[in-house]
């Protein structure tokens, strides 16, 4: 991307607690950015995914695919620039394979699904800059506690453990564009003015070669 092109779609990918939907929140203040968030609210499938995973996990991950899809055409069609919380990636590469490790959404459904995002990922546009909100098991249990979500409330380390280490193998691999990692065990950006504004100035570093 030339630096003088104004970037369209930013994103910001990490594991649950980590931080996206804070971040998202600053950043689109900050740079006058159209943020789209993930509907957690009005998802049918959730509450009932946590009550029985195998049970749901396909349907939760169809209806995640689909709405992520929705989001990455309005910002093709559209010509602001949108701060995604959340991206089309993580479904496919993280939470989908780590259900079917895990025992909790059989092979066929986990081919079916991951063939199905082959074939939309080819048709859709990377993010020009990708945010990893990378961060240890420790600082995510304290911001899930902190934020007091009913019904993350029955989460096993174990689960955000094999989470992170998806996200970690994902974002190695990761050559879709520009990444940017942000150590959230160390900055504390929801709290620190100094630590956010650190972030600021890497994202204009990368998307705008400001010094």
């Amino acid at each position: 991307m030339s630096k003088s092109k104004k970037p369209k779609h930013v994103a910001i990918a990490g594991n649950i607690g980590a931080g996206k939907t804070t971040l998202t929140e600053m950043l689109s203040k900050h740079y006058k950015w159209i943020p789209q968030f993930e509907d957690v609210d009005h998802n049918p499938y959730l509450m009932d995914f946590y009550e029985d995973m195998p049970r749901w996990s396909f349907n939760l991950q169809i209806y995640f695919l689909n709405s992520r899809l929705k989001q990455l055409l309005e910002i093709q069609r559209g010509t602001e620039t949108i701060i995604q919380d959340r991206t089309i990636y993580e479904d496919a590469n993280i939470f989908a394979p780590n259900l079917y490790d895990m025992g909790l959404m059989s092979k066929r459904d986990f081919e079916n699904y991951y063939q199905f995002f082959q074939t939309l990922k080819s048709m859709v546009e990377p993010p020009d800059l990708l945010i990893y909100l990378k961060a240890s098991v420790p600082t995510l249990v304290s911001q899930i506690q902190k934020r007091g979500r009913e019904y993350e409330e029955n989460i096993r380390l174990d689960y955000l453990k094999k989470l992170n280490e998806y996200y970690n193998k994902f974002i190695a691999g990761y050559n879709e564009g520009l990444v940017l990692i942000i150590d959230c065990d160390k900055n504390k950006f929801a709290e620190n003015d100094e630590h956010y504004g650190e972030i600021i100035t890497k994202i204009d570093t990368e998307l705008f070669g400001l010094f």
